[in-house]
């Protein structure tokens, strides 16, 4: 089995490059068996980082995954978030011991600020640090939050994390958000490499897959896996769909496939406003 390359967190934690995204499951009681044996198969290949949040299902996808980690807590890197709405000194304590009640375990490994809202950086950060101190929470990250945005968090402040839409069709991060990432020592997670799967039937990609041997979202991974420095969180709700998704770790992409692609998908030359899904 391909061991999975490790990313390192600023706190010195190490996790698996490519994780599960749990986005929309846990929504509909006929396909849970189904999602929390991918869960399971995925814990099983390596693939320890479960990322999920408070809004998934107004908790539901939190259920699904605390069921699928049952007695394997130790085996699984938890990663949840609070809504903006609930990020003040008071909301986010209360949000968090809710996300532990719902996943049924006394820590989340990473928890981090889904977007930002109207609550002050400086608050937020103040009730995650207290949730450091307390236990709840092993670290502290953010989500879709741009370079300016960073710049506001308090002084001496770093983040574990931020998690961004990144993939073959939303590459805005590359221009500053990255370097800017980079400079801190802190790795970017990114959400819906495959953007959801629209992008699996452009026929650039579909044409490198075909010459590799390998499927479209097995290269649009490998290409989001090919920076040392993202974690990616694809949601794989079938047990098929993960093993698919770990595959991916045995694609190493030529210079010539990524020339390829960047033809097809272009860099940004300029400032874009972080995208959002």
């Amino acid at each position: 089995m391909t061991a999975v390359r490790t990313v390192r967190f600023p706190s010195g934690a190490e996790v698996p490059a490519l994780g599960q995204g749990t986005w929309r499951m846990g929504e509909d009681p006929a396909r849970r068996p189904e999602e929390m044996a991918a869960l399971r198969r995925g814990l099983d290949l390596g693939l320890t980082v479960i990322d999920t949040a408070e809004m998934y299902g107004s908790g539901a996808a939190e259920e699904l995954v605390g069921e699928a980690i049952r007695g394997r807590r130790d085996d699984t890197f938890l990663v949840s978030k609070v809504l903006p709405y609930n990020a003040d000194r008071r909301g986010t304590a209360e949000a968090c011991h809710a996300s532990l009640r719902r996943l049924g375990t006394d820590r989340i490994d990473l928890y981090l600020l889904h977007w930002r809202g109207s609550v002050p950086l400086d608050e937020t950060v103040g009730a995650m640090e207290a949730l450091v101190s307390e236990g709840s929470i092993g670290a502290w990250g953010v989500s879709n939050l741009d370079v300016a945005d960073l710049a506001e968090l308090p002084a001496g402040a770093r983040p574990e994390t931020d998690q961004v839409l990144y993939n073959l069709t939303r590459r805005g991060p590359e221009f500053d958000l990255f370097p800017r990432c980079r400079e801190l020592g802190v790795p970017v997670m990114a959400y819906s490499p495959v953007e959801q799967g629209r992008l699996l039937g452009h026929k650039t990609l579909k044409a490198v897959a075909a010459a590799r041997g390998a499927s479209p979202a097995q290269v649009a991974l490998a290409w989001v896996l090919r920076r040392d420095d993202v974690v990616a969180i694809p949601k794989a709700s079938t047990v098929a769909h993960v093993e698919e998704n770990h595959a991916a770790l045995d694609l190493h992409l030529t210079d010539d496939d990524l020339r390829t692609l960047d033809r097809a998908f272009r860099a940004p030359v300029r400032k874009r406003s972080l995208d959002v899904l």
